[in-house]
């Protein structure tokens, strides 16, 4: 089985899934700190590694361990988030292969040769690799709850039986979320949430929304469509069910509406045939290296007639961005440029 897909295929529920709030302006301790989205979602120690550690997740699961945790397992985009708060892993699971030479962009600024790969691919999790590592703690992210992504459904009892688990929602939720919850992991396994870095990285990520949100403003209704694809069908998201769509939405970004077609809720599947079935000013192309790529979206002809194709006004769209303030600001400031480059085309 191939690892996460490009778009979904009709096999399983994972695999139906390719994966509001206002902006958050205040001190980054207070946004990443209070524990009040949803309810008591979080119950973590303090992070002193002087005892007993614990953190409730976005399952409502509480994760406890004598000490806190030091060898920790990650799906890879989760890991490098945690990184960006200086947290390290021993070992991850996911994509981590270069895409055309380059990093793959959901391992961040992690150097992956030094880390111990579980498996790259969709259903690949090496259990004996994993037990070997003698792991404190597995972190995912989960589209949505309480399935963490990438650890096999046939794996998951011997998985969970050899450490706690800990997943971060973020499907159905405003990106500040999943980045405030991220922040408050690290927080409790050791990090300093006031470091220079990291207080420089939530700036940065305030201005650029700021930026996002005049440059949306200025554009006269751009219409922005995000959408992956494979051989037989492209897939328009449905905004709402993706936490950073979500939040460029509150921040005025006008995006098409996918329709719901299945009870996940996640994507419109149209065929190849179909491809022109929304109008876009902008389109968002994913790019994991699981999706098609723009050179081989190129070889589809409904592709090619697509006005924003046409006029060159695409952008990658970051779908499985690591959720750190450090990750997600230059996402932000590329869209910003490109609804800023952009104009209103003829339908």
């Amino acid at each position: 089985m191939k690892s996460a897909p490009s778009g979904p295929d009709r096999v399983s529920r994972r695999r139906l899934l390719a994966a509001g709030g206002a902006l958050a302006l205040g001190p980054l301790l207070a946004a990443c700190g209070d524990g009040t989205d949803d309810g008591d979602e979080s119950s973590r120690s303090a992070g002193d590694g002087g005892g007993p550690w614990s953190f409730k997740d976005d399952r409502g699961r509480k994760a406890e361990t004598d000490s806190e945790p030091k060898t920790l397992v990650a799906f890879v985009s989760a890991a490098a988030a945690l990184h960006d708060y200086g947290i390290e892993c021993k070992g991850v699971f996911g994509p981590t292969e270069p895409i055309d030479g380059k990093p793959n962009p959901q391992a961040g600024d992690l150097d992956v040769s030094k880390l111990t790969s579980l498996g790259t691919a969709w259903g690949q999790f090496n259990v004996e690799k994993y037990a070997a590592l003698k792991p404190d703690l597995l972190i995912s992210n989960m589209f949505p709850p309480p399935d963490l992504w990438y650890v096999p459904e046939e794996s998951r009892k011997k998985i969970e039986a050899l450490a706690p688990s800990v997943g971060i929602s973020i499907a159905r939720t405003s990106l500040l979320n999943p980045l405030r919850r991220t922040a408050e992991l690290a927080e409790s396994l050791g990090a300093d949430l006031g470091a220079k870095k990291v207080t420089d990285a939530k700036a940065r990520f305030d201005k650029a929304s700021e930026t996002l949100r005049e440059a949306a403003g200025a554009s006269g209704g751009l219409k922005v469509m995000a959408m992956t694809g494979d051989a037989d069908q492209m897939y328009v998201a449905v905004p709402d069910s993706y936490s950073d769509l979500n939040y460029f939405k509150d921040l005025g970004v006008e995006f098409v509406e996918g329709k719901k077609s299945d009870e996940w809720g996640f994507w419109e599947f149209l065929s190849w045939e179909n491809a022109d079935r929304h109008h876009a000013d902008l389109i968002m192309i994913d790019n994991r290296s699981t999706a098609l790529p723009p050179k081989e979206l190129a070889k589809k002809p409904t592709w090619r007639q697509l006005p924003a194709v046409k006029a060159a006004q695409t952008t990658p769209w970051s779908m499985e961005e690591r959720f750190s303030y450090a990750g997600f600001a230059p996402v932000i400031e590329r869209l910003a440029a490109a609804v800023r480059k952009s104009k209103r085309l003829d339908t």
